[in-house]
């Protein structure tokens, strides 16, 4: 069965009518005509209701299109998205009344581990499909409550903001003179949030006790790794819905005391930067840091985070340079340019048996989005070397793939190469990357790749 239909019958909201169908149905409307038992009186407090409006059908049936959209893995119940629609058919009944009555215990979260970008691993925690269900459904009547309430300097994991918006606020900072920067970096963030503190934050904001306890249980859930179940007393796991929201409430704080003293900054998640004029200033700053995240018992990372000049700090993936002028201007930074070449050189691997064709197809969505995010990049001759470059290897690959001197001739003649021209290529046929850039590429040219497909960078 899918979730679709499995939603539909779950319970409606309260005092709607519906025509309950089959006798799970009947059953589930007859349970939600008696109305909600354990719910608590909204009479005089505006909160009460938030618990009950994140599990009405429509947003429970809402919730579910983002969850099957984000995919992701299972989590410990072994259990995908459609087994999670027929277990639910079922179950949700016992899952309804434990969550109004408090005594709903979410699942531990599956740990994983994932490689950065820069070195090390990063960890992650999977909940069940059911918890990532029930989670996602808080976040959509959370988020339009708290979301307002967050700093205009904040932009991480907030509707209507991405990274591109903080990267033209930073640059703008320095543009202003503010050249500048306190990069800081918190240390296993996402590991390390205190519960209590993240609690007593969000109580601050949310009057509903029966959210205040379900996302406390989801806090406490345990973490399974290599088949045993570990107790957690901090950290809110990325992986899960709630996360990024619940991160934004405990660092809020921190950007409300920065905006109240005037500083001039951008934070995205984790990531911060203040901007000021100079490095006295810079340590000052500094030192306020340590103490305010202090207060929420986090730490700086102090081997990633630096008092220094812009120029030559990068953030989320950015750099910046003077041009000529003094115009201050962006470029990809080092280690993403370093990254994306890796990754070119895994997705096309000479040895791949595959077509040409095939090869392009594997490639585009990769470039297409590296495009996108690093579009904001003012460095037009970086675009043009990464063009060269990426031609280059793609021709060498082609060369490869024909092997021997007299397919590569016979190949080429077909492209419309002149004879002269497919015989020199064809006699050099072992020397793929030399051969790759030189007369080849008046047979292999800018026109040959873009009937491949081939995203142009610059």
């Amino acid at each position: 069965m899918s979730m679709p239909k499995a939603l539909r019958q779950m319970p409606a909201q309260a005092g709607r009518a519906g025509a309950a169908r089959g006798e799970a149905a009947r059953e589930l409307a007859s349970d939600e005509a008696e109305g909600p038992r354990h719910e608590p009186s909204d009479t005089g407090n505006p909160g009460a209701a938030l618990l009950h409006a994140a599990f009405t059908r429509e947003n429970l049936q809402q919730a579910f299109k983002r969850v099957k959209a984000n995919k992701g893995a299972a989590g410990v119940d072994g259990l995908d998205i459609d087994q999670t629609a027929t277990y639910l058919v079922t179950a949700w009944r016992g899952i309804r009344e434990q969550r109004l009555s408090g005594t709903y215990r979410p699942s531990a979260v599956r740990r994983v581990t994932i490689p950065k970008p820069d070195g090390g691993e990063r960890g992650l925690g999977i909940p069940t499909v059911v918890d990532r269900l029930i989670q996602q459904a808080l976040l959509q009547v959370l988020q339009p409550i708290l979301d307002p309430t967050f700093s205009e300097h904040s932009y991480g994991f907030r509707p209507g903001r991405r990274a591109h918006d903080a990267v033209l606020a930073a640059h703008a900072h320095v543009e202003s003179g503010l050249q500048v920067v306190v990069d800081v970096d918190l240390d296993k963030f996402f590991d390390r949030v205190n519960h209590d503190i993240l609690i007593d934050r969000l109580s601050k904001r949310i009057e509903d006790a029966g959210v205040i306890r379900l996302i406390r249980a989801y806090l406490n859930s345990g973490i399974m790794s290599d088949g045993v179940v570990q107790e957690r007393y901090r950290g809110t796991p990325q992986g899960g819905p709630l996360s990024p929201l619940l991160a934004n409430v405990l660092l809020d704080e921190v950007d409300r005391e920065l905006e109240r003293r005037g500083h001039r900054f951008v934070r995205y998640a984790d990531d911060a930067n203040v901007y000021v004029r100079s490095r006295r200033a810079g340590k000052r700053v500094m030192a306020l840091l340590r103490r305010l995240y202090e207060k929420l018992n986090l730490t700086i990372n102090e081997s990633k985070s630096a008092v220094a000049s812009v120029f030559g700090r990068k953030f989320l993936g950015y750099s910046l340079w003077v041009a000529r002028g003094q115009a201050v201007k962006r470029a990809v930074a080092e280690k993403p340019l370093a990254t994306f070449q890796q990754r070119v050189r895994q997705l096309t691997r000479r040895s791949g048996g595959r077509s040409m064709q095939q090869v392009v197809d594997g490639l585009r969505p990769y470039l297409l989005g590296w495009k996108a995010y690093f579009g904001l990049a003012q460095t037009p001759s970086v675009w043009r070397k990464l063009d060269e470059w990426l031609r280059h290897r793609l021709r060498a690959i082609q060369l490869k793939q024909w092997r021997h001197g007299p397919t590569i001739y016979r190949e080429l003649q077909t492209l419309g190469a002149k004879p002269e021209v497919a015989r020199r290529v064809a006699a050099n046929s072992r020397c793929w990357w030399r051969n790759s850039g030189k007369l080849i590429n008046s047979v292999l040219t800018l026109a040959w790749f873009d009937r491949l497909g081939l995203p142009r960078l610059s």
